[in-house]
């Protein structure tokens, strides 16, 4: 059997080495996912367990044994598995809603939930506090509350949900489209009430998507820095918060390390749950899809409770993201409402060159990692060489590691020479092109195991080499993935705060950086009047990318994602 693995591996490298620039591709891509992804964090995990010479575990025992540090370990669990259940419950519901209950204003809802991955990651937790805060709208101007407790866990869980649903609901939309309603309708022919159909056919066919939604809001809930920076306080702490603290507040290197090791350690496991087990199963069956969706499943009472249910949750983010605008124009938040345009002047004046930064960085990282992800999906499912399994893991591992991790790693592996890039904007590049290109790289795979390698196997006939094939035949095919990377490389650089803020410096400021501390030092109007011109920058964005795709690949550009 080793004698079978070596002969294949050989057998792989000589045919690699036929082809140089397919050769030279692999070797670059190998060498970058190692020093970029796995390099910074070996450097975490050297910190934590090294001292001087000498490997110890004093560093990470002191951490564990701290009460404090161990009280934000626990919470992150906490507020991680309620935002898993929550948001996947909540996910399903507009998913069900949208592909099986045959609700109104279908298009409506889907905006609705895939704006929050548009806009700031913390825009959420800067609307609660104008909402509930001690001069909160609600709290405040309406209810005449005073104190109101919306720091901590309550106000934190209720901005995670908000945040991170829409992930589970794009997920779980695939999901239920997936699933023939013809099977939920044979169910029903042979006398099945539609509830029993539902918890033993719907149900249990959708579980391993569930599951997997239900990891990956655990895992972005555990790597989620800006909602909980913003609405938790000493008497909540949370782990990613307490690590930035060390290393910005202490400088104390080792410790932030140990208790990135600690946030580490679900992160990858969830991951590695999720990527290869849960992901794995499929029990659904297609048998043929039909023109429409059945919705003989839903009686007429449960669809008008699943449609009260959605908007109820569809009014609650309208409100949210209108307080956001209602708090760029008014002079002072809660005190006069008077309308004024002071927080964009001060935005496009004193705070422009963090926007200008910002579009830069994005701007450069974007179509890098986008490329990069479709490259690399491509060699992964169509190449056979030495390494591929490495490559798959490797360029996937920086979805699982908390930005905080990644942050303190690369300050840690680019800080002394010969490898100084603090402070630079290489190193800020470099951390969004890497950690960003996961995404690119999943719609990849999915979207070439559709397509028949032997279209592409032609043009290798007709004397293409593999540089001309990738681009001339198989990347037009592959435009709505490459359009999924592009989109999520620009939001995340846009709206990218966890790994950012340790990278930052007075040459390259981020627009994110500038929201929290305008937060931080009180001025919400500012945050808000900032969060709004992020917003409107990406969707403006998103529109650029989709045009110029489909000016340069045509019809092609048409089965975009739909954002």
């Amino acid at each position: 059997m080793l004698q079978n693995s070596f002969a294949k591996s050989l057998s792989d490298t000589k045919k690699i080495l036929k082809d140089p620039i397919l050769a030279m591709a692999v070797l670059a891509i190998l060498l970058a996912l190692g020093f970029f992804i796995i390099f910074p964090i070996a450097r975490v995990v050297t910190t934590a367990f090294k001292d001087g010479n000498k490997w110890t575990l004093g560093i990470f025992m002191n951490a564990v044994r701290n009460k404090y540090f161990m009280q934000g370990f626990r919470n992150s669990l906490l507020v991680g598995g309620l935002t898993a259940i929550l948001g996947t419950a909540i996910g399903f519901l507009f998913a069900f809603a949208v592909t099986r209950a045959d609700v109104p204003f279908k298009r409506l809802l889907h905006a609705i939930a895939i704006i929050p991955i548009v806009s700031p990651p913390f825009i959420g937790a800067l609307a609660i506090i104008m909402l509930f805060g001690n001069n909160g709208f609600i709290t405040w101007n309406l209810l005449k509350i005073q104190n109101f407790p919306i720091y901590g866990l309550r106000g934190l869980m209720l901005a995670q949900t908000i945040t991170f649903f829409p992930v589970a609901y794009l997920a779980l939309r695939g999901v239920l489209e997936s699933i023939s309603p013809t099977l939920e309708d044979a169910a029903l022919d042979l006398g099945g009430s539609r509830f029993k159909v539902f918890m033993r056919v719907t149900l249990p066919l959708a579980l391993p998507g569930l599951a997997s939604a239900m990891l990956v809001l655990f895992i972005e809930s555990l790597a989620d820095f800006g909602n909980p920076l913003i609405l938790t306080g000493s008497r909540f702490p949370i782990l990613s918060v307490q690590a930035y603290l060390e290393i910005t507040g202490m400088y104390d290197l080792p410790s932030g390390a140990a208790l990135s090791i600690l946030l580490l350690v679900p992160s990858i496991s969830a991951w590695i749950i999720q990527k290869y087990w849960v992901s794995k199963k499929r029990y659904v069956t297609i048998t043929g899809k039909p023109a429409s969706s059945s919705i003989k499943i839903v009686s007429p009472l449960a669809r008008v409770l699943i449609f009260a249910a959605c908007m109820l949750f569809t009014l609650l983010i309208i409100m949210i993201y209108l307080t956001v605008l209602w708090g760029a124009v008014a002079k002072v938040w809660g005190s006069n409402n008077s309308l004024t345009l002071e927080h964009f002047k001060y935005a496009f004046g004193v705070g422009f060159k963090s926007v200008k930064d910002t579009l830069t960085i994005a701007g450069i990282s974007t179509p890098v990692s986008g490329t990069l992800g479709m490259i690399i999906a491509f060699l992964v499912i169509r190449k056979s060489f030495p390494g591929r399994k490495f490559m798959e893991f490797t360029s996937m591992l920086s979805f699982a590691v908390p930005g905080t991790v990644i942050g303190i790693g690369y300050i840690l592996a680019f800080n002394r020479a010969p490898f100084i890039l603090t402070g630079t904007l290489s190193i800020l590049l470099l951390n969004f092109i890497f950690r960003y290109v996961p995404v690119g790289i999943e719609s990849g795979i999915a979207i070439l195991r559709q397509i028949d390698p032997a279209i592409e196997e032609a043009a290798i006939d007709l004397g293409a080499d593999a540089k001309t094939t990738f681009s001339r035949v198989t990347l037009p095919m592959i435009v709505p993935a490459y359009f999924s990377g592009l989109v999520f490389a620009f939001v995340r650089a846009m709206t990218a705060i966890s790994a950012a803020i340790f990278l930052v410096s007075s040459r390259w400021f981020l627009v994110t950086v500038q929201i929290m501390s305008q937060v931080e030092s009180g001025r919400l109007g500012s945050a808000a009047a900032f969060s709004v011109i992020l917003v409107i920058i990406i969707f403006a964005a998103i529109a650029l990318i989709r045009a110029v795709l489909k000016l340069r690949y045509g019809k092609y550009a048409g089965t975009m994602l739909n954002f």
